[in-house]
């Protein structure tokens, strides 16, 4: 019998979490949990997450981990919320740090740990753990951020078949790539990191952390393979080459506007899901950075 595998789409940032177990033990970890964020009302609600941890109870689950794929640009991090409710620790790949680094002086963050200390477990490429009886071997994928991992799943399949949790490193075959022009980012690191995927046996099963549904594709859709990435991906399918895809990234990244929550979703999820402190009148902020254009007057 192969792991449990549930995914949880949430649509209105395209963003897939997982609920990850093992039969045998029970014990299991929810992947990229999203937290339900209204931005023109600026509003959280933990619907989407209470609805992983609702499908835990139901099944006997029992959380042990919390992972991030990485520091996410496209959606609130829901982790606090099911830590609190199952005290399961929240890890991320140990080159969060340099994320951290790069966003403390945009946004002046205070209370953001320059080792990581938000997170509880800071893992390296190649760090194994165990889920029950699940081996997981985590891979540093960094290109679309320096923090990127994926989370290779052994154990519990008597065919020998794998299934990785791949976040924004890749998409579905039939879509493409993650972008590479955020701070940190590089689309030469990501080619390279794409190759070490591609490069795992073909029978390999990816799981996406988005789906924007493909033109043509009426459904969306968040499991892929090894083969079919190779066979028709169409930024790193076989044949493709590294400065191609250099060349195909910049000018693609370039056109691209900022995610709809980038603001709010850099100064949370690079602490782990935390929000700042309340002020003196008890409400949180977020911040928005100001730039002015030329002639612009702001005083």
């Amino acid at each position: 019998m192969g792991p449990h595998i549930q995914a949880f789409f949430d649509l209105p940032t395209n963003t897939v979490s997982y609920l990850l177990g093992d039969p045998a033990t029970r014990m299991a970890a929810v992947i990229d949990p999203v937290l339900d964020w209204d931005h023109r009302a600026g509003t959280a609600d933990t619907r989407s997450a209470s609805a992983v941890l609702a499908a835990a109870e139901a099944g006997s689950w029992h959380i042990t981990h919390i992972l991030e794929t990485h520091a996410h640009a496209d959606h609130l991090s829901a982790a606090p919320f099911i830590k609190a409710r199952t005290g399961a620790p929240i890890g991320i790949g140990a080159r969060i740090t340099e994320v951290q680094r790069i966003f403390r002086p945009v946004f002046n963050l205070e209370g953001v740990a320059p080792d990581g200390g938000d997170f509880d477990l800071l893992f390296q490429d190649g760090e194994q753990f165990r889920i029950g009886n699940l081996d997981i071997e985590v891979m540093q994928l960094p290109g679309h951020t320096p923090a990127c991992v994926a989370y290779r799943v052994r154990g519990g399949n008597e065919a020998g078949d794998e299934d990785v949790f791949v976040g924004d490193t890749l998409f579905m075959h039939d879509y493409g790539t993650a972008r590479c022009d955020f701070p940190g980012g590089d689309a030469r690191t990501l080619f390279r990191s794409i190759q070490r995927l591609l490069a795992l046996p073909p029978a390999t099963r990816f799981w996406m952390c988005h789906d924007y549904k493909a033109p043509g594709r009426d459904q969306f859709a968040w499991q892929s393979t090894v083969a079919e990435q190779r066979a028709s991906n169409p930024h790193v399918k076989d044949g493709a080459t590294e400065e191609e895809f250099v060349t195909f990234r910049t000018a693609r990244d370039a056109t691209l506007a900022a995610p709809t929550l980038l603001l709010p979703a850099i100064q949370v999820n690079v602490r782990a899901g935390r929000f700042p402190a309340a002020e003196s009148n008890g409400v949180r902020y977020l911040k928005v950075p100001v730039t002015a254009s030329a002639g612009a007057v702001l005083d």
